[in-house]
């Protein structure tokens, strides 16, 4: 059972902590920015190192490395995107007379370089451990990707909760580009599909006959992707989401006086 219990906990820990920690540094004064991106580009390149070094490892702890490697590659994006450093080439607010087309245009333009670097991320996951058995990091680094691209595009198309509350004021910019409505078509999609693929996972993680390798590997995956689905579900239900990491936002409250 701890095969389970383990990543499940650690899959959980890491989500809530390192989301918590990235909301706080963010809301420190601008001054610190800069310290804050060289110390996560010096964690991304010791990730990237981890990968290719785990690469090979099929043991338990191999998976958990690989995990929180990849983990830390996707939180650099993170950081280098709240702090303003990756974001678009258009940094305006959404001219409120484009519709349709034109409008998703504008959208894609304030936040292409993000999209770049979370392409060229991904490649470099790919890279450092094409061919190796511990493919870990990359289905971790997929499941993040492709989540957070169904994310963004119902965010676009409308839904309840925009957390707004969770972009820096040189950010808020940001906010004229989302939608806010009870529901879009493409969220019961996103929702059904994600939800099948994660019942997939957990399918493979209880399989009879597999090791503990793929055991704690598809664990993470699974419970990863199911927390990705749940996120999801914050976004349309009347959830106060924001409190998880209410602590995280408290670097905003010491320096908005």
């Amino acid at each position: 059972m701890s095969l389970y219990v383990y990543p499940i906990l650690w899959t959980l820990f890491l989500w809530w902590f390192s989301t918590g920690v990235i909301l706080y540094l963010n809301g420190l004064p601008r001054w610190t920015f800069k310290w804050t991106m060289l110390g996560t580009t010096g964690v991304l390149a010791l990730s990237l190192v981890g990968l290719y070094a785990t690469a090979d490892d099929t043991r338990i702890t191999g998976a958990y490395l690989a995990f929180t490697c990849a983990l830390m590659v996707w939180a650099w994006q993170e950081v280098a995107f709240l702090l303003g450093y990756v974001t678009g080439s258009r940094r305006t607010p959404c001219p409120p007379s484009v519709r349709g087309w034109q409008r998703f245009k504008v959208a894609f333009q304030a936040v292409w370089h993000h999209e770049l670097a979370l392409l060229v991320l991904g490649v470099a996951v790919l890279a450092v451990t094409w061919g190796e058995p511990n493919q870990t990091g990359v289905w971790t680094y997929a499941v993040l990707w492709i989540m957070r691209q169904s994310a963004k595009l119902n965010v676009f198309l409308g839904v309840r909760n925009l957390n707004e509350s969770f972009l820096p004021p040189h950010l808020t910019y940001l906010q004229t580009y989302f939608r806010r409505r009870g529901m879009n078509g493409l969220f019961p999609v996103s929702v059904l599909l994600g939800t099948v693929v994660a019942w997939m996972l957990w399918q493979l993680a209880t399989a009879t006959g597999i090791g503990a390798f793929e055991i704690t590997a598809f664990t993470f995956a699974a419970t990863l992707l199911s927390l990705a689905v749940l996120e999801h579900w914050f976004l349309v239900l009347p959830l106060p989401s924001e409190a998880l990491w209410a602590w995280g936002l408290r670097s905003r409250e010491v320096r908005a006086p």
